[in-house]
């Protein structure tokens, strides 16, 4: 038998009471794709990690072609061959793509020109067509991606680990990663991908390792299973998927939200939002199809009273609320959930139970003779957890210390407290694993059943035709046009989001 080109025996992870990693054994071949699987808090990135040095680990062994490895630094792994582009990008904004790229691996006096074109020749050599002189900070989010992977290229790399490569990505940037990849391991190269997004899995693995609670629940190739299995591999019970019911009153439903010829431009710039003219019916799942900083994140905060319009209006249930500002929204019954929770949706240093009343902290009904009533908060969060299934040890914990999926629960249960009458959800379940996603569809079904009105903002097209009643889909800051559920075909959507109208026949 060929002698693996690397293998983990038996290794496991600890943190204080934690059990990250447990007895995990499993190898990589020369020229193969090898995709790491399971939901937020399997113990995916923690084996990559102990793999690339930045943990040790208690128990186990590291072999290289079958000779045991010392891996206690990233400089170790890297003097193998071994990279890792993490989930969050490890790049200085400030500095130019070649600057990011050199940093940390030239000394002494730099030929930065010979640095330049050694860039520019590995981008040329990969298709990237990167800017290479442009600072990172003006490049687009998978531009940046590239400029990692393009770092990893550069120190001659011969295992490149990916983690959650595409949680960040649209579909088309997607693509274009995979066949990178592709034509990476054709070289001989090794590529282990993390990740829980099983499509990405079947077109690009040729081996998949299954992860749950820390420990190894399947190894198998590629072309000898499928979704169905890998996903009950994943969360130890099959999968009911989250359907959307046809609602034939719809027509009789009322208008909750309306915006009548939005325009948002800055002084002496395009606009940002051009002449959006829509409305939400009560009930309604209302869908925004777009590649990424097409005004969807504009659009989001219009409604929420965090960007004010240049002209046109923003109507609730009738009422005017354009020249409201954010916390009147809030009262009026409007809930958010933003593009990016680290930013905009929570505090991590906050415990769960703390950024449940976040928006609503000047509300007295956490408050009692103007004193904080700690226990309502605790028993209304805990309701919390236990309503969206949020794995937490409870109401005091620490909201950063739980995974992304389990984060995401806990703004979309707040927001879903907070929205009486709307619902803006932009990108929900971005980066989340395959049982939160389901668990997030179930929550905003049941909304809609619930008579809420919700705007669902998505770059991805199944999670718009599996929930949305109507679809927008936007291109530069203007709708190119709104569409009943069965009216467009993926292709169709794919065309529009481009910037390509369709013809009046179609």
């Amino acid at each position: 038998m060929n002698t693996p080109f690397f293998e983990l025996k038996n290794v496991s992870k600890y943190f204080a009471r934690v059990v990250a990693n447990k007895d995990i054994s499993f190898s990589v071949n020369r020229g193969e794709v090898l995709a790491l699987l399971g939901e937020n808090g399997a113990g995916k990135s923690t084996v990559m990690k102990v793999l690339y040095g930045l943990y040790r680990a208690d128990e186990g062994q590291i072999l290289m072609d079958g000779k045991e490895q010392k891996i206690t630094s990233p400089k170790d792994a890297m003097a193998l061959g071994i990279s890792m582009i993490q989930q969050h990008f490890s790049l200085v904004p400030a500095h130019t793509v070649t600057e990011n790229i050199i940093l940390g691996n030239v000394k002494g006096i730099i030929d930065y020109d010979r640095c330049r074109k050694e860039v520019e020749k590995l981008s040329m050599q990969y298709g990237f067509d990167i800017p290479v002189d442009a600072k990172v900070e003006d490049l687009a989010v998978g531009v940046q991606q590239k400029v990692e992977i393009l770092k990893a290229l550069y120190l001659k790399t011969s295992l490149l680990i990916m983690d959650e490569p595409t949680a960040v990505l649209t579909p088309q940037e997607a693509g274009t990663l995979m066949q990178f990849v592709k034509e990476y391991v054709s070289k001989g190269n090794s590529v282990i991908f993390i990740t829980h997004k099983m499509k990405e899995v079947m077109k690009v693995a040729d081996r998949i390792v299954v992860m749950r609670g820390g420990q190894l629940t399947g190894d198998l190739s590629a072309k000898d299973t499928d979704e169905v299995a890998l996903a009950r591999l994943m969360m130890g019970k099959d999968l009911v998927v989250a359907k959307r019911e046809q609602d034939k009153d719809k027509k009789n439903k009322k208008v909750c939200l309306e915006l009548s010829s939005v325009t948002v431009q800055r002084k002496g710039e395009t606009p940002v939002l051009s002449d959006l003219s829509f409305d939400i019916k009560e009930g309604e799942i209302f869908g925004v199809a777009g590649v990424s900083g097409n005004g969807q994140e504009e659009l989001c905060q219009v409604i929420s009273g965090a960007l004010p319009v240049t002209s046109g209006k923003v109507l609730l249930n009738g009422a005017d609320i354009t020249n409201t500002f954010v916390r009147e929204r809030i009262d009026l019954g409007i809930g958010y959930v933003p593009v990016d929770r680290y930013r905009d949706a929570m505090v991590g240093e906050m415990t769960l139970a703390e950024n449940m009343m976040l928006k609503t902290s000047f509300d007295k009904k956490w408050t009692t003779r103007g004193i904080l009533n700690k226990k309502k908060l605790q028993n209304e969060t805990q309701k919390a957890i236990d309503e969206f299934n949020i794995k937490a040890p409870g109401p005091d914990a620490q909201i950063r210390g739980l995974s992304g999926g389990n984060q995401q629960k806990v703004i979309l249960a707040r927001e879903v407290g907070n929205a009486g009458k709307v619902l803006v959800m932009d990108q929900p379940t971005r980066g989340l694993d395959l049982g939160a996603i389901n668990n997030i569809h179930n929550n905003i079904l049941e909304e809609a059943r619930n008579g809420k009105g919700i705007l669902l903002v998505s770059t991805e097209l199944s999670e718009i035709f599996q929930l949305c009643d109507r679809i927008a889909v936007i291109y530069k800051g203007t709708f190119m046009g709104i569409y009943d559920h069965d009216q467009l075909s993926t292709e169709q959507i794919g065309l529009l989001m481009a910037g390509y109208k369709e013809e009046k026949e179609a």
